[in-house]
C-alpha cells in the first residue's frame, strides 16, 4: 500500500494525481497546449499541499515514460526525477499507452465489444501515430511502435477480431478504416488519474528506476528545425 504522485506529461495533457493504494484521491490537470513548463510543479505543490503532505510523505514518485511529446517527457521526467532526488523517494516510469486503456469511457465501452483489443494512439504528426494493442486486462499484446497509417492499416488483426481505437492519433485513422468491427472513441487523453493502479503495482513490485540515468521512452530521435534563411 503507498502514497504515490503521479506525473503526465506526455502530450498536451498537463496532469498531476495523488495515488492511495491504487486510488486516485486528487487531482490537478489542464488542456490547454503544452504549459507543462509553467504549470507542472505548481500543480504538483499544489496537490501537495491541499492534502498537508510534502514529498517526503511520499513513498514514490510515478512518471508517464512515453511515447509522447519530447519536451512534455523531459519537463515530467525531470520534475518527477527533481522529487526523487530531493526526498530520497524511488522513481517509477509508466507505459503512456497502456495507461490511456484505463480510461473510465474505454473500460465502459469494451463491456459492450466482443473481447476487443485496445489500441490507443498518439498523434506523431502528419500520417503517423505512436500505438500498441492491449488486452481487455490492458496488458500488452505488442511492442509499442511508430505506424504510418492508410487505408490496409491493422487490415489482418481486424480480419480476425474487434478493436477499439482511441487517443488523439486514431481521429486520423477513423476515415480510413471501414471495418465493420472496429469502434472509435473520442476524447480519451493520457491522464495522471489513470496512472494509480500501474503505479502502485509498480511499487509492490519494486519495480523502480534508476533515477540518475532514467530517460524517457521517445521512440523517435528528437529533430530541431533550422530556421530558413532570410527569415527571421
Amino acid at each position: 500500500m503507498a502514497l504515490i504522485l503521479n506525473i503526465e506529461s506526455a502530450t498536451t495533457m498537463c496532469s498531476v494525481a495523488l495515488g492511495k493504494d491504487g486510488i486516485c484521491i486528487d487531482l490537478e490537470e489542464l488542456n490547454d497546449g503544452y504549459s507543462h513548463a509553467e504549470k507542472l510543479a505548481v500543480f504538483a505543490d499544489e496537490l501537495l499541499k491541499r492534502n498537508s503532505l510534502s514529498s517526503s510523505d511520499l513513498d514514490a514518485i510515478a512518471v508517464s515514460k512515453g511515447p509522447g511529446s519530447y519536451t512534455g517527457l523531459r519537463i515530467g521526467v525531470s520534475l518527477g526525477k527533481g522529487l526523487c532526488f530531493g526526498a530520497q523517494k524511488p522513481l517509477i516510469a509508466i507505459d503512456t499507452l497502456q495507461e490511456m486503456c484505463f480510461n473510465p469511457n474505454v473500460q465502459q465501452t469494451i463491456v459492450s465489444m466482443d473481447r476487443p483489443l485496445l489500441c490507443p494512439m498518439l498523434d506523431a504528426r502528419r500520417m503517423e501515430v505512436y500505438t500498441a494493442f492491449y488486452d481487455q486486462n490492458n496488458d500488452p499484446v505488442n511492442e509499442v511502435s511508430p505506424v504510418i497509417l492508410d487505408e490496409t492499416s491493422f487490415a489482418e488483426e481486424l480480419l480476425n477480431q474487434s478493436i477499439l481505437f482511441f487517443g488523439n492519433g486514431s481521429e486520423k485513422f477513423q476515415p480510413l478504416c471501414h471495418a465493420e468491427n472496429c469502434r472509435f472513441l473520442k476524447d480519451v487523453w493520457p491522464s495522471a488519474s489513470q496512472m494509480t493502479l500501474l503505479s502502485e503495482k509498480a511499487y509492490l513490485e519494486q519495480n523502480f528506476e534508476d533515477v540518475a540515468y532514467f530517460e524517457p521512452f521517445y521512440l523517435k530521435e528528437f529533430q530541431a528545425t533550422t530556421p530558413k534563411k532570410g527569415l527571421v
